[in-house]
């Protein structure tokens, strides 16, 4: 066994069970146990533990031997099949998952209970429970898988490194929960405001202010046909809004255009003609005439004929003058 930095890390006792793991219990009886002994405290001496020179270590190394041989397998057998067997929903919970795993595997491995191995076995659930996560992440769609993990609290570092993705995207995503969250606080907002009201003013009111079909579904508690009928109600409040808009321009522009030529009282048809024939001295041009008339308030049906008939000035003229 070769010192690496993940070795130095791990207890000494973890160490020895990995070791074991990969021995044949049969051939462990008489000189043989002997000999497996002294060849892993020789392995595990590259771990900086030095166990063949301790009296401590080879203890140790002795009675994790004598414990595995009386189960008859190694205890990381047990361990790792335990934390294979968990699901995702065995390890929400890392500490009660670790307690529920002491507790099975502490009649048969004493040792496995003691406080020392605790963080240890923590850490193994974690990684359980990590690559479960992982694994779960992988089956959703799209960015969902990001998202899953994200809520799960998983590291920027792991979501990057096990998903295959770029920091950029993981970026996006996060940037995109962070708008969705915003966008809840500013509907909550919304409703306090309209608190109290019934559903259809409720609904209404976030219509207005542009919040998504589905997120009004979900916090303002209605259902799809209280949002269907208020929409329709909106429509026809648009509809009249718009005739009445569309009545008030005619209107306007009725008013503006001023009154049709038989509307026109004599004296005034004998006044405006005048006053065209003053503006049409000054330019031949119809834009100019318009403009001009427009700001003496000329009758746009008066100003009608004498750009396309001037003719008919004199025509008008006599019949006001009777």
């Amino acid at each position: 066994m070769t010192t690496t930095n993940e070795t130095k890390k791990k207890p000494l006792w973890l160490l020895i069970e990995e070791c074991f793991l990969g021995l044949n219990v049969q051939e462990l009886s008489g000189q043989g146990k002997e000999a497996a002994i002294q060849k892993i405290a020789k392995e595990l001496d590259n771990t900086g533990y030095n166990v063949s020179r301790s009296g401590d270590g080879m203890l140790r190394l002795r009675w994790a031997m004598d414990d595995m041989l009386k189960v008859g397998h190694a205890m990381l057998k047990d361990f790792n099949d335990a934390l294979a067997a968990f699901t995702l929903a065995d390890v929400l919970d890392p500490y009660a998952a670790t307690t529920s795993l002491l507790n099975n595997l502490g009649g048969t491995w004493k040792e496995l209970k003691n406080p020392d191995r605790r963080q240890e076995v923590i850490k193994a659930v974690e990684k359980a429970r990590l690559d479960l996560l992982v694994k779960k992440a992988k089956e959703l769609p799209g960015d969902q898988s990001i998202r899953f993990l994200i809520k799960e609290n998983v590291s920027s570092e792991l979501i990057i490194s096990e998903l295959g993705i770029t920091a950029e995207k993981l970026a996006e995503v996060i940037a995109a929960i962070a708008a969705e969250q915003a966008e809840i606080k500013r509907v909550e907002t919304l409703l306090t405001a309209v608190d109290g009201k019934s559903d259809a003013e409720r609904v209404k009111h976030l219509l207005t202010n542009n919040v998504a079909e589905a997120l009004i579904l979900e916090m303002a508690k209605v259902d799809q046909a209280a949002i269907d009928g208020v929409k329709k109600a909106m429509e026809e409040e648009i509809k009249e809004k718009e005739r009445l808009a569309a009545e008030e321009a005619a209107r306007k522009k009725a008013e503006a255009e001023g009154p049709s030529l038989d509307a026109i009282a004599p004296d005034q048809m004998i006044a405006f003609i005048d006053s065209i024939r003053e503006i049409m001295e000054f330019s031949e041009e119809e834009k100019e005439i318009r403009a001009m008339c427009e700001q003496s308030a000329i009758p746009k049906s008066l100003v009608d004929v004498a750009v396309s008939d001037p003719g008919k000035l004199d025509e008008l003229e006599k019949a006001a003058q009777g």
